[in-house]
């Protein structure tokens, strides 16, 4: 056709409506795009366009009475007529005013322009070679589909960035609870730990609804404070009462690589009121410090872990898929121990003798820490051995062990 109208039929038109019909003279770009990809992009960055979830519902719907999937390129002819019946059923039954409506908007938007024959009808006739279509025109799809893109990376690197600041702030809100437990069992006379549960608790409750960036970023600074505060109190506390104990369980991990147990360290009970003396393995060897190989001490049987059991949840987590019911009291990690002992190798004289020296809830939570690092202990038999050996003269405390997970998992 000669003449290309620009005003639809009995219909106002406003700037926007204009400044798109106007564009739609532009030349196509030579390759086309492919109409799916288009939907696609476009419904990644529909917001930024102002255009909802049923606008789009509608776009598709007009793309489909489009036969070819390429859009442009050789085939030039992007106007599509179907009756407002024939969209409505593809659109499932949608009612034809809310179709319209939705159409409007994406007039609006300038995603689909009209091209009204002179009566408002929308049909197409030849004319010898020559094909004119009035309707619905797609080609701002293809020319537009540079800028959808662009906008659809913009939102996709925004959602990334809120998605990873959200997994910070959870994962600092978990370290913060639990830093806060094992403070007030360890320095009760600190009064911050309350404040730093509240802190936690009202955290958890803020990341149920849909936070913004900036809440987010308020959360963490307030967060980061608290920890930084949390961690300074309680590596004073290291300093002065669990500095020794630190030393020996990082050197038991860092050299439980490098030296070879192969045969079990005995443990021999001499007959003296439950002493006990090492054996020249156990007393040579690189995990025990110099004075620790004539050390003697009686046995407590009824001794308790030093830490809450709600940091050992939080700092152990492998052992949980051998549980099968939630682990709530020590009676629960006991028996949970007692079924992944086997699992790694441990003889029952070993878990027997652990259990004597140490109690059985601080065996169970070396047992389950053992099981985090289970990949780097060569002889897990013989480093239990190692271990209660020094429990048995009181140099041994659990609490090293499971700071340390925790410092793993805050790395």
């Amino acid at each position: 056709m000669e003449y290309t109208p620009v005003t639809p039929f009995r219909r106002t038109i406003d700037a926007a409506i204009l400044k798109h019909q106007a564009a739609t003279q532009e030349d196509l770009p030579p390759a086309g795009a492919n109409k799916w990809e288009v939907l696609r992009e476009l419904a990644a960055a529909r917001v930024a366009f102002g255009l909802s979830d049923r606008d789009l519902t509608v776009l598709q719907a007009l793309v489909s009475f489009h036969q070819a999937t390429i859009l442009g390129g050789n085939d030039s002819e992007l106007i599509v007529h179907p009756s407002n019946k024939a969209i409505c059923e593809r659109l499932n039954g949608m009612p034809c005013s809310t179709m319209r409506r939705h159409l409007s908007n994406l007039v609006q938007t300038g995603f689909v322009v009209r091209r009204d024959s002179p009566n408002g009808k929308r049909y197409a006739r030849r004319y010898g070679d020559e094909k004119v279509a009035f309707g619905f025109d797609l080609s701002p799809l293809v020319r537009r589909f540079q800028e959808v893109c662009e906008a659809a990376e913009t939102v996709r690197a925004a959602e990334e960035r809120y998605k990873r600041l959200r997994a910070t702030v959870s994962l600092m809100r978990r370290d913060l609870a639990g830093l806060a437990e094992y403070g007030r069992s360890l320095r009760p006379d600190q009064g911050v730990w309350d404040q730093f549960s509240d802190l936690a608790a009202l955290t958890a409750r803020d990341l149920r609804r849909k936070l913004e960036m900036e809440d987010l970023r308020r959360i963490e600074d307030a967060l980061g404070s608290a920890l930084d505060h949390a961690r300074s109190l309680l590596d004073g506390c290291e300093t002065e009462n669990m500095s020794t104990n630190d030393a020996v369980f990082e050197q038991h991990y860092q050299n439980s690589n490098k030296d070879s147990y192969d045969l079990e360290p005995r443990l021999k009970k001499a007959r003296d009121g439950g002493a006990v003396r090492e054996t020249p393995e156990v007393a040579n060897s690189p995990l025990c410090s110099e004075d620790e190989g004539n050390s003697t001490a009686t046995i407590d049987d009824q001794l308790m872990p030093n830490i809450p059991l709600g940091l050992v949840l939080a700092s152990c987590q492998e052992f949980k898929a051998y549980s099968e019911q939630p682990v709530r009291h020590w009676h629960d990690l006991v028996r949970v121990a007692d079924v992944v002992r086997p699992m790694m190798g441990i003889s029952p004289s070993a878990w027997d003798e652990a259990k004597r020296y140490m109690g059985p809830e601080e065996a169970s939570v070396v047992i389950v820490a053992m099981l985090e690092r289970f990949a780097d202990i060569r002889s897990p038999g013989g480093y239990l051995r190692t271990l209660s050996s020094k429990a048995a003269i009181g140099e041994f405390s659990c609490g090293p062990m499971i700071m340390a997970l925790m410092r793993r998992d805050a790395a």
